[in-house]
């Protein structure tokens, strides 16, 4: 099994709520992204190995990017919850495999070889107009409403 598909549900995850951001701010680059991600990645490497982080945050929309982002990469640590309402109004709560910081780490280095993959090939919002298109747009009326990257994502989750 690849990368892509053992960690399919988590790159997903971290995509939806970098493409949520950029749909609200279609200035939003890809080095911006890219600089969040990175700062993200040195964050949980630091907790992978039981330090604390200390690399100065990003500025601006990288700063906004890592915030969307780290609540989900914290989702799939299982230290933030999620909760949804099915169809019917009752209240459920999402299961899902809780992952390692090493592992979102890992996630987030694969994000960031596509980021520049993309950005060779597209120039300077390459990867952002290449991955929006398999993140559905109904993500970011949800985030409109809610104002919360989990209740947004849960937008993409159809609960039956």
């Amino acid at each position: 099994m690849s990368f892509e598909e053992e960690y399919q549900d988590v790159l997903h995850n971290i995509e939806s709520a970098i493409v949520m951001y950029y749909r609200e701010h279609p200035d939003l680059i890809d080095a911006e992204v890219e600089a969040g991600l990175e700062w993200l990645s040195k964050y949980y490497s630091a907790q992978a190995q039981g330090k604390t982080s200390s690399y100065r945050k990003p500025k601006g929309n990288s700063a906004q990017v890592a915030s969307a982002v780290k609540v989900v990469c914290d989702w799939r640590l299982e230290r933030e919850k999620l909760s949804a309402t099915d169809e019917k109004g009752n209240r459920v709560e999402l299961d899902i495999d809780s992952k390692t910081p090493s592992e979102i780490v890992a996630c987030l280095k694969r994000i960031k070889s596509s980021i520049k993959l993309w950005t060779k090939k597209g120039g300077r919002q390459g990867y952002l107009n290449f991955v929006k298109q398999y993140i559905p747009s109904e993500a970011t009326l949800v985030k409109k409403e809610k104002k919360n990257p989990l209740g947004a994502l849960l937008g993409l989750f159809k609960i039956q």
